[in-house]
């Protein structure tokens, strides 16, 4: 057990580095910050200091050493639009897409799993055929596009719900069900694939044979093993959602990390790019590692799988 866990941690800090390098890169493929904050007509003598301010006038290897060397001790600059460190600035709209995130886990859960398990339980027949037709519908549906439609009719045309902002339970609605949309449905195709591959399984039909409940059934041993991959999914669901609110942030003006990058973008603020996209790698690698060590506790077959190659 412990080389596999070490091994996955080992590849978890190879990604890391390997996102360090790629963010370095495209960041400075962005172009020169410089040119956003002198006005124009600004005398090449406070260019050439400003440039140097930054650190910008140095060789690229000798930029990223110093960014890796200072990121290692939590430090990623100051943000040259917000005028603070990039980091508390990203700490601060941290807990609103975490809000965010976790109220759209939770929605897909809670509905993912029921719809999966009723399509599962009821396979071939019209509550399957419903609930796949739904799934997939709601698959192939942009989360911008739903985003607008939730807007216009639950904000505009019966004004019940803010159409954006952070101001409360109500407000977290609308961005939350957008948000919610595609993890929702892999959690329920994965539950109902997993729970038709279980049901078969002997153990299953010596449970039957027994004179159980079907309830009881399904609750002891169907649902114990077949969400097991569920939980796999739901950890993977949540690191994307952590990082991948950006559009839905964007267009309900949710101050989490996603809104500040867009706006860190647009201002080519390095420091701010850098600190939001390498925190949210590190949650990202962070809860896929968590998810690799709950997945080797709760299947035995991996761990025998790992013993018999040790």
């Amino acid at each position: 057990m412990g080389r596999y866990l070490l091994r996955r941690l080992l590849q978890g800090v190879a990604v890391l580095w390997l996102l360090t390098v790629i963010v370095f890169a495209i960041s400075r493929l962005s172009g020169n910050p410089v040119d956003l904050l002198l006005p124009e007509g600004a005398p090449p003598s406070q260019r050439e200091a400003l440039i140097h301010s930054l650190g910008l006038d140095r060789s690229l290897p000798v930029q990223y050493g110093k960014f890796v060397g200072n990121a290692l001790q939590g430090d990623f600059g100051q943000s040259i639009r917000f005028h603070t460190s990039a980091i508390s600035l990203v700490l601060g709209h941290m807990p609103a897409t975490i809000e965010l995130a976790l109220a759209a886990l939770a929605l897909a859960v809670v509905v993912g799993i029921p719809v999966g398990i009723l399509a599962a339980l009821y396979r071939g027949r019209f509550v399957d055929y419903v609930a796949t037709s739904t799934l997939t519908l709601g698959q192939a549906t942009p989360s911008f596009w739903l985003a607008i439609l939730l807007i216009l009719l639950f904000g505009v045309d019966l004004g019940w719900l803010p159409i954006g902002g952070r101001s409360g339970l109500q407000s977290l609605i609308m961005p939350a069900v957008t948000l919610a949309i595609v993890p929702l449905v892999v959690i329920a195709r994965v539950t109902r694939s997993s729970i038709i591959g279980v049901l078969p399984q002997d153990y299953v039909r010596t449970a039957e044979a027994k004179g159980l409940r079907r309830l009881t059934i399904l609750r002891r041993h169907v649902l114990r093993n077949g969400l097991i991959p569920v939980v796999t999914v739901s950890g993977i669901a949540m690191g994307e959602l952590l990082s991948g609110a950006v559009i839905t942030e964007q267009i309900f003006t949710w101050p989490g990390i996603g809104w500040l990058a867009i706006q860190a973008i647009e201002a080519r603020d390095y420091a701010v790019v850098q600190a939001t996209t390498l925190l949210a790698g590190a949650i990202i690698i962070g809860l896929n590692l968590l998810v690799d060590f709950l997945y080797f506790a709760l299947d035995p077959r991996i761990r025998e799988a790992q013993a018999a190659t040790a």
